[in-house]
């Protein structure tokens, strides 16, 4: 039966699997507005754009799925291009579908309402690819494309834009599309190969990134069957059980570590691009051979110039060599002792360089279960915590890596929690990353959700200032008034607390899980001393009587 594209559009994602859309409907996009019921499909009505994409982007992270927006033309798709850039740098699959001027107005300039000089090159700065789909049948095929291409490489954010007539003309429903591919892509001649080197190595060290998290069984295995030391990137947190003995941590960025490369005689990254925000150097410092195993061809040619480059998916690949290997002939010569102490060495450094930080941290993860999902913005906060909270399992620990956005973990627990409704979520931001996206508050009151939301405020922009200081320069416009977080939750509807010790820390932090609604925990960064701001106090926290310890 012919519909409206637009409509037609809700259908075809419906059947190929999605289930919620984040956006903003506008005059130039309602037309993909008509099906989004009929199809049954949840929308989500954010209050900025930008918080859209975020959404999509935690949702994805929380599911394994796809996360899907709905854009209008001009300003809304630049909107949602930070959080694009964003799921770009830290390989997230996200569609963004936008309305854009009709063909005869493209590049035209003659001021139509929302135009851009090109919309489609604009979008291609920060995805994978962006496409102008000028009829239904370019428009399905599109959408096929991008499934196709999370699932077979790379996942990384498409963008689809439709013209505002196009969307409104009759077409004929999609076709079917039929699963035809799963990410295997494997090298199996080389199985062996990769086997007999690990077997001769003494002090293999295997470097795991966020391309592992699916071969998180099979990582383990090959660590347990090798000896092998090993480093995870921050993405790649979970990957390796903390509790493994000879797993140095999310460690890598630590000036000290090339001590530890320096030992190694054989080293195999997986999964992993080796950047600037993994190393904060531009070497990893080994001096023996290294093998890279990775999914993405462009990885494989970069500075870190690799002896053996591998395109391959982790998960069948690690699957390989472990069938491959000879365990009765592997020796290695790392210690626990050895790791312990180096471990030790860094979780000093990292109290040092940013003091009472650690034992929030400490009691934040003697709070949580290993099944909570924690989505973190840039602050000083979470800079501390990727390195030192204990992670048992992958893809539990949600950070903007690459690109660094401010204003990232609001919205994406946001999306998270929608994603995973039975799993509890927090979100820890710093005072001024608040203010991005603040008003997403009022997405998470409307849809009733319990998200304990961690502001930790140290009342500036606290890294700036110390890296101005560092740099010589006289700190300037670093220090901006903040609201008060409780009024402006209880403005929205929101519980809100603000704990003076880290007890009442933890107490908070307990209460706020169970909550009907989400809890702004207003922390001060001196709340390790028991000096933070005024007591606690709590507002609209009305809940059933819990033991707290």
């Amino acid at each position: 039966m012919e519909k409206p594209l637009g409509a037609q559009i809700s259908h075809a994602l419906k059947e190929r699997g999605v289930k919620v859309i984040f956006g903003i409907p506008g005059v130039h996009n309602i037309e993909l507005y008509r099906g989004i019921e009929e199809a049954g499909l949840e929308h989500i009505l954010t209050r900025h754009e930008q918080g859209a994409g975020f959404m999509a982007d935690g949702y994805a992270r929380a599911t394994g799925e796809p996360g899907v927006a709905f854009v209008i033309t001009g300003p809304g798709l630049c909107n949602i291009m930070t959080p694009m850039g964003q799921a770009y740098s830290d390989s997230i699959p996200m569609l963004v579908i936008s309305s854009c001027l009709n063909p005869e107005d493209l590049k035209s300039e003659r001021g139509r309402l929302h135009e851009m000089k090109d919309q489609e090159a604009a979008a291609g700065t920060v995805c994978d690819w962006s496409k102008t789909a000028l009829d239904a049948e370019s428009a399905y095929e599109l959408i096929d494309r991008a499934f196709f291409e999370f699932e077979s490489s790379r996942a990384r954010p498409k963008h689809i834009q439709v013209p505002i007539s196009m969307l409104g003309s009759s077409a004929k429903p999609s076709k079917k599309l039929t699963r035809v591919c799963v990410n295997q892509i494997d090298q199996p001649h080389l199985h062996a190969k990769v086997a007999k080197e690990l077997e001769a190595a003494r002090r293999l060290i295997v470097i795991v990134g966020g391309g592992c998290i699916k071969a998180s069984e099979e990582i383990r295995d090959l660590i347990d069957k090798t000896g092998a030391a090993s480093f995870s990137t921050y993405a790649g947190r979970g990957v390796i059980d903390e509790k493994s003995k000879l797993y140095f941590g999310a460690t890598l960025a630590r000036s000290e570590s090339v001590d530890v490369f320096e030992k190694a005689d054989l080293v195999l990254a997986i999964g992993t691009t080796l950047s600037e925000v993994d190393l904060w150097r531009d070497e990893v410092g080994h001096k023996c051979r290294l093998i890279r195993v990775d999914i993405d061809p462009s990885q494989l040619g970069d500075q870190h110039k690799s002896d053996l480059k591998i395109m391959a998916d982790a998960k069948t690949f690690i699957s390989g060599i472990n069938n491959n290997l000879k365990t009765d002939k592997i020796l290695s010569d790392w210690t626990a002792t050895y790791v312990t102490e180096r471990k030790f060495v860094f979780r000093k450094q990292v109290n040092a360089e940013r003091p009472g930080i650690v034992p929030v941290v400490d009691t934040l993860f003697s709070t949580l279960n290993s099944d909570t999902i924690i989505y973190s913005d840039m602050t000083q906060f979470a800079y501390v915590a990727k390195e030192i909270y204990p992670m048992e399992r992958p893809s539990k620990w949600h950070h903007p890596f690459g690109f660094g956005t401010l204003g990232y973990a609001l919205p994406a627990a946001i999306g998270g929690k929608i994603g995973k409704p039975s799993k509890p979520v927090v979100a820890i931001m710093g005072d001024y990353g608040f203010h991005y996206t603040m008003q997403e508050l009022g997405v998470a009151v409307e849809l009733k959700l319990g998200i304990p939301i961690i502001i930790w405020d140290n009342e500036k922009l606290k890294e700036i200032e110390d890296s101005m200081i560092g740099s010589q320069i006289a700190p300037q416009a670093v220090v901006a008034k903040n609201p008060d977080f409780c009024k402006l939750a209880d403005a929205f509807g929101a519980h809100s607390c603000r704990p003076n010790s880290l007890t009442e820390f933890k107490n908070a932090l307990r209460r706020a899980l169970i909550a009907d609604l989400p809890t702004i925990i207003h922390v001060s960064s001196d709340i390790a001393t028991g000096k933070a701001l005024d007591a606690v106090s709590y507002t609209h926290l009305t809940l059933p009587t819990i033991l707290l310890v």
